[in-house]
């Protein structure tokens, strides 16, 4: 009787060791779940007493320098996008923030990574901020300003645009996102490894070359399959009639 035992998988669904090139992993669903919108609340919320803050303490005044001039507070109501693109479609850059923000609620329930999850956090948390201005604030609703703050280097958003907190956050998640998928993480958990499916790529292609040169080797050498060659036994008897006669 054979001594190995075979066991199945409860799940039913092949477990990929933890050294293949691809593994799954990944926290629980609603744990991510919480993380991610735990993390698009409190942006939102702080962006919004942020923009309250600005607009009380900063209307009619002159820029507040910080760091030594590093940062300047300074009021901007921006009615476009970043870099003061699209000031003139203030209502269709409201209606494209209320996609991407369904999109991502559609989309959260997939995920599986907890880097994932912060990313989308900080995209959703900072889509939400700036579309609260563009809903509520002035001139109109779908087509409020948004209050900008934030001015690097110069207090007129020469060096970089004014930008508000809602935009870092866009900008810093969608900069992890890209990071983890460059790094081979995927959403859903799934991890590449590159390195190891290099070696196991290589360590086939070795096993395929010595095949071949075992393979090879046999073909010429017919000792080694075990056969002597068809005309040897013809000829030991053809010398030995000529012995005896």
């Amino acid at each position: 009787m054979s001594d190995e035992h075979h066991t199945s998988d409860p799940s039913g669904s092949a477990r990929p060791a933890p050294g293949s090139a691809t593994e799954r992993r990944g926290p629980p669903r609603p744990r991510l779940l919480v993380l991610l919108f735990g993390i698009a609340v409190v942006l939102i919320g702080v962006d919004t007493i942020t923009k309250s803050l600005a607009v009380a303490e900063l209307e009619d005044r002159e820029p507040v320098k910080l760091f030594g001039g590093a940062l300047y507070l300074v009021l901007f109501r921006n009615p476009g996008a970043a870099f003061n693109i699209g000031t003139g479609l203030t209502w269709l850059l409201a209606l494209l923030a209320i996609v991407v923000v369904g999109v991502i609620i559609w989309f959260a329930p997939k995920l599986r990574s907890t880097g994932w999850a912060v990313g989308i956090g900080l995209v959703l948390g900072g889509a939400c901020g700036n579309l609260v201005d563009r809903i509520f604030r002035e001139p109109a609703p779908l087509r409020g300003h948004v209050i900008d703050f934030l001015s690097v280097f110069a207090p007129d958003g020469s060096v970089w645009p004014v930008f508000n907190l809602a935009d870092s956050g866009i900008v810093c998640g969608g900069v992890l996102i890209v990071l983890l998928a460059l790094l081979g993480y995927d959403y859903d958990g799934t991890v590449h490894r590159r390195g190891a499916e290099r070696s196991a790529r290589a360590g086939e292609s070795d096993d395929h070359t010595t095949g071949g040169e075992r393979h090879e080797t046999a073909a010429g050498n017919p000792s080694e399959r075990g056969t002597a060659p068809s005309g040897s036994a013809e000829e030991q008897r053809r010398e030995d009639g000529e012995e005896s006669s």
